[in-house]
């Protein structure tokens, strides 16, 4: 690094906005999962877009790395200086600048807490429909960039979807004010999609407009015992079509993932008397004077009575509610404690979920006896997380050696169903390669020809995403 960059950036930011602190500098080096950990001479802090905006055109000129960080949930390296970078936090950015009932949105700055951003919209009565489990520590920057999904994305659709409005600071230094409240702007190209979902490589955002929705006056949860994956396809189409299309949340468990959760996690117990292979948490939500109730429990009391459905609960509360999302919730946390794990975030259509995990299952099986699936998340829209937990009793760093062979055989067949290696999660620099084997030519090489465009002298993010 340049000493005389270095200095110049830690005046840009004032005393309060840098820090070359080990101590401090640490949990911002080193991701959730601990599969990526970083290094970097130093961390910036600033606390207003005048300072990113110093900040890029400083590094631009002196060609200075800088990696972007949010919340530090990001789970495939996006957001860890690997290389020595200097890091920029956007946490001290957290106001949230406007509130605006009348147009059903607000303006957060990218350090915002997801969860402070939920308590804002609540405050005027509306809903913020983006929900995480890491929504007490993720931030709206850092769901904008990775294009966050999601429980609610089936209904809402993903963090692209949830976006009014944009602010931006370019590569050189640059301030892109697209900070609009417009629900219709047909005058030209729509800029602020460019940079949701480019985590960090093509600017840096430091606020949003966001959607806001009436808020939920009630919600019809239910905790669903299935046969097999297809039972729950078709579970998902009948609830769909009782409800007018209001479920916003449709969950896939497998019975290990519960099994594991009950282990791991205190105070968890099995809401059915008895075991099933699979589980589905359904949720749907009305506003106002809509009332759900019968559709939904008489969808679910026909469901069993067709034996597509075993058993089932529907919460008579808000303690059973939160009691059936913290089981799902804490899939990720308990297949965590239980041991090391071979992890993929992807999506293919939602009629082709049963004979995905079948095959993928097997194929896995395959190459690593004994291993234990853990498929779980998001069949509403056609996102698993199709996660393995090591066999019982073996190495554990051997299991992981083989990530990178399991990874590849399970893209491969993904993306002959036609689907994505990435559904929520992001690229960074887990995925960064593996693009290049599914996208088309034509693809990689507009992304490229955006990334030189805008960053030419590659300083933001460089070496991730493409």
């Amino acid at each position: 690094m340049n000493a005389d960059a270095l200095a110049r950036l830690k005046q840009a930011v004032g005393a309060k906005g840098f820090s070359e602190d080990p101590t401090e500098i640490a949990p911002h080096i080193v991701e959730w999962r601990s599969k990526y950990e970083g290094h970097t001479p130093l961390l910036l802090k600033p606390q207003s877009t005048a300072e990113v905006s110093a900040i890029l055109a400083i590094c631009n000129e002196t060609r200075t790395a800088i990696v972007p960080q949010g919340g530090n949930t990001g789970l495939v390296g996006g957001q860890i200086p690997l290389n020595g970078e200097v890091l920029l936090s956007l946490a001290r950015m957290n106001k949230i600048r406007n509130v605006d009932a009348a147009n059903a949105s607000l303006i957060a700055e990218a350090g915002a807490i997801l969860a402070d951003v939920h308590k804002a919209a609540d405050e005027i009565g509306k809903f913020f429909p983006l929900s995480l489990a890491s929504e007490g520590s993720c931030t709206i920057g850092g769901n904008l960039s990775t294009n966050a999904g999601g429980v609610d994305v089936l209904r809402y659709g993903s963090a692209r979807n949830l976006v009014l409005g944009l602010e931006t600071v370019l590569p050189d230094g640059r301030v892109l004010d697209l900070l609009r409240s417009l629900r219709k702007d047909n005058t030209g190209y729509d800029l602020k999609q460019l940079f949701i979902g480019a985590e960090g490589t093509l600017g840096v955002i430091t606020a949003a407009t966001l959607k806001l929705y009436p808020a939920p006056a009630s919600y019809e949860t239910a905790f669903i015992a299935v046969r097999d994956p297809q039972a729950a396809v078709e579970l998902l189409d009948r609830l769909q079509n009782a409800t007018g299309g209001l479920v916003s949340a449709f969950e896939l468990i497998p019975r290990l993932a519960l099994e594991l959760v009950i282990a791991h996690i205190p105070d968890m117990r099995d809401p059915l008397a008895s075991p099933s292979p699979w589980y589905v948490l359904a949720e749907a939500t009305s506003a106002g004077k809509v009332s759900l109730r019968e559709a939904f429990q008489e969808t679910v009391a026909e469901a069993i009575e067709a034996h597509i459905a075993g058993d089932a609960v529907v919460s008579a509360n808000e303690t059973q509610r939160h009691g059936m999302w913290r089981l799902r919730e804490n899939i990720s946390e308990a297949q965590k404690r239980e041991g090391a794990s071979i992890k993929h975030d992807i999506s293919v259509p939602v009629k082709d979920i049963p004979a995905f995990l079948a095959q993928g299952c097997a194929l896995v099986a395959g190459m690593v006896p004994g291993v234990r699936p853990v498929p779980f998340g998001h069949l509403g829209d056609g996102n698993i997380h199709f996660n393995f937990t090591v066999p019982k009793g073996a190495d554990a760093d051997a299991f992981l050696a083989q990530w990178n062979k399991v990874s590849r055989a399970v893209h491969d067949l993904v993306n002959g169903f036609g689907g994505s290696i990435s559904a929520e999660h992001g690229v960074g620099v887990m995925k960064r390669d593996d693009i290049v084997r599914y996208k088309s030519a034509t693809e990689m090489d507009l992304m490229r020809t955006l990334k030189r465009t805008l960053d030419p002298n590659d300083i933001l993010n460089p070496g991730k995403l493409v």
